[in-house]
């Protein structure tokens, strides 16, 4: 695990409400993000003050979740161009050409970082003919933008989705789809925030998410911080409770969904919606428009990130797994689209058939 510098304890944001808290944030000229490896033990900031430790900290998980990581690779862009010491506008181009494609090689699942990337770069590419330092503001205004927009998306999506939760529902999340996983409020819980905001009594059931347990560290960690009931389960524990009735309904994010409506997500996903199929319990995906990626045709066209072995070989600082055993360690499944219920999105509910609903947001 590589370091990161500049540890911060007890970083303040500006304003709060029960459901947020700062996770990535510019300020004073850096990247500040919330080390989420350190989770539920420690709440460390770091201040990341390159666009390469910007990288590094997408590329280890010091933050993590597909929204989270689209805000961070955007102020890691608007960082590059802040530094950058260029005053010709087709070097400039090429220095941001440079940090895109070293944030873009981080993290090959999620779109929504590819998407903030794009995004920034086109504004750049109509900026020819202005100061380099007014493109810079631009790309920092434009970066500080993403981030509001995700929160007042994840919002939009939290008072659509909280539509379909009935009181004294007892919801199971899987990985962790929160204010953790964006730039505050979340996904997936931010459908149960909303619901608890319009006075709706509910009990979470976290699954723990092997290898890296952001179901166990992450998801309860905010939960409990919101005084949220949550009772956290191992992986292998959900279709038990499935079968007891104890499960009324089931809510993750996403990190990409393809254009038929299949949708790619934390490893271990598919299989809570099989069993929810087989149980007739509602299996629901709330994600943002951003990670919706139309120039992919189905889920089977997703690339699906391979991540280190010693993810799963060690655990605590322990070796759990005979030297001579191969490792297998995807970190994330695709759930065909027919298993889904409904797609929450800041728009609305999107219901089956998926591929038709998604056509008005293209």
């Amino acid at each position: 695990m590589s370091a990161l510098p500049n540890q911060i304890q007890n970083l303040q944001p500006d304003s709060l409400t029960p459901s947020e808290f700062t996770v990535v944030d510019w300020q004073d000229e850096a990247v500040f993000v919330l080390d989420q490896r350190r989770l539920p033990t420690d709440e460390i900031y770091l201040r990341l003050t390159s666009v390469s430790e910007v990288a590094e900290a997408i590329k280890n998980m010091t933050v993590r979740g597909a929204p989270a990581i689209g805000v961070t690779a955007a102020l890691g862009l608007a960082l590059a161009a802040w530094q950058s010491q260029s005053i010709d506008f087709h070097a400039f181009t090429r220095e941001l050409e440079a940090a895109c494609q070293l944030l873009q090689a981080t993290r090959p699942t999620a779109v929504n970082l590819s998407w903030a990337l794009k995004r920034l770069m086109t504004l750049v590419y109509a900026s020819v003919g202005k100061s380099i330092a007014t493109i810079k503001n631009d790309v920092l205004t434009e970066a500080r933008l993403i981030k509001d927009q995700d929160i007042a998306n994840n919002r939009a999506i939290g008072q659509h989705g909280q539509k379909l939760l009935e009181d004294n529902d007892i919801v199971l999340t899987h990985c962790n789809a929160g204010a953790l996983c964006s730039a505050g409020y979340g996904t997936a819980l931010g459908v149960i925030y909303a619901a608890f905001e319009n006075g709706k009594k509910i009990q979470v059931f976290a699954d723990e998410t092997r290898p890296l347990l952001q179901g166990a560290r992450l998801t309860a960690w905010e939960l409990c911080k919101n005084g949220i009931p949550t009772t956290v389960i191992a992986d292998n524990m959900a279709a038990s409770y499935m079968q007891s009735g104890i499960i009324k309904k089931i809510i993750v994010g996403a990190d990409r969904v393809a254009a038929n409506g299949d949708v790619a997500n934390k490893i271990g996903t598919y299989g809570l919606a099989v069993l929810a199929k087989y149980h007739g319990i509602p299996f629901y995906v709330a994600a943002p428009l951003a990670s919706i990626d139309f120039s992919t045709a189905s889920g089977k066209d997703i690339p699906i990130e391979e991540r280190a072995p010693q993810e799963i070989s060690e655990f605590g600082g322990l070796c759990v797994v005979p030297q001579n055993a191969k490792i297998k360690n995807p970190a994330f499944d695709v759930t065909p689209s027919y298993l889904v219920t409904a797609l929450i999105t800041e728009r609305g509910i999107v219901e089956q058939p998926l591929a038709e609903g998604l056509k008005k947001f293209r």
